[in-house]
């Protein structure tokens, strides 16, 4: 299969990444089928789709016209079948759970048609391990995007242990379509970005837990000392602390490095729900206007 024999693209996931994928997928002129477990999960991401396409008209960066067009590319549903079995690339954007991943894929399976081709969003899960629950492991692949998935511009590709150069191909060609740019990187637990973004987090972290810092003062330093576009803290709320503490612990089991271990403090937050903009809470009050720095002793 070749770029121009894609047609359509079913995006699992209505979340914050899965949303961003329908969009720009529906941008770049491809039908789109955006599935999500529950009909609210998908009319949440349907309506976040519409309001990113509506400042996009305000700042006339589009036309109604426009956004119609591309709303109309896009269909939301909850059945699986009806999403994927007629679709030419699956991109998964799933809870970081392999199993589940796993259960996701063997389903597909047994829908798709055989040339379909699957790509997974996950941010550190082996795509070897997640392409054993299909019989199409030649294509099979990583697709990792980075939030907000419109507007930043890079796509890490991982290729699997049996990931085949013509897979490969097409996702790089694919995501050039979506205007994104791409790395290629061979698989290893964090691939490239991850594997150096998340010792800084937790390092970050045990700099709060310890007290060496606060919050708005790590923020400032990072973004006024390293001209970082924003601090770890508020990046760390953009990505969600259980995404964070999820890969933090597949790190551990992976390297058994001590670099990657947990802070307490990091544990407590997601046990107390604190993960971050996605429950108004986290490093940041996001109930206040502006976000204020929460207080931890």
């Amino acid at each position: 299969m070749k770029v121009e024999d894609v047609k359509k693209i079913c995006v699992l996931g209505a979340g914050l990444m899965g949303n961003g994928f329908a969009q720009t997928c529906a941008q770049a002129g491809f039908e789109v089928a955006m599935r999500d477990i529950e009909d609210r999960f998908v009319e949440n991401g349907l309506n976040m789709i519409k309001k990113n396409l509506s400042r996009g008209v305000k700042k006339e960066k589009i036309t109604q016209e426009q956004m119609d067009t591309i709303l109309g590319r896009i269909n939301g549903t909850t059945d699986l079948k009806a999403a994927a079995s007629d679709a030419d690339v699956v991109i998964e954007a799933i809870v970081e759970n392999l199993d589940l991943k796993k259960k996701v894929y063997a389903e597909l399976e047994e829908i798709c048609k055989p040339d379909c081709v699957f790509g997974s969003n996950t941010s550190s899960i082996s795509i070897t391990d997640m392409a054993s629950a299909t019989k199409r492991t030649d294509k099979f692949i990583g697709m990792h995007f980075f939030n907000p998935v419109p507007v930043m511009r890079l796509v890490e590709i991982i290729k699997g242990y049996e990931t085949s150069d013509e897979t490969y191909q097409l996702i790089d060609g694919l995501s050039k379509k979506l205007g994104k740019q791409t790395v290629l990187v061979n698989e290893a637990p964090g691939f490239a970005v991850n594997r150096l973004l998340l010792p800084f987090f937790l390092e970050a972290i045990f700099t709060l837990q310890e007290g060496v810092t606060t919050v708005e003062d790590m923020d400032k330093a990072i973004t006024l000392g390293l001209n970082h576009p924003m601090g770890p803290f508020t990046l760390l709320d953009f990505v969600g602390l259980d995404t964070t503490l999820f890969i933090a612990d597949y790190f551990y089991k992976e390297f058994q490095d001590s670099k990657y271990r947990v802070p307490t403090l990091l544990r407590k937050m997601v046990r107390a729900n604190n993960l971050g903009r996605k429950t108004g809470k986290g490093f940041y009050d996001y109930s206040q206007k502006p976000p204020v720095p929460c207080s931890f002793r």
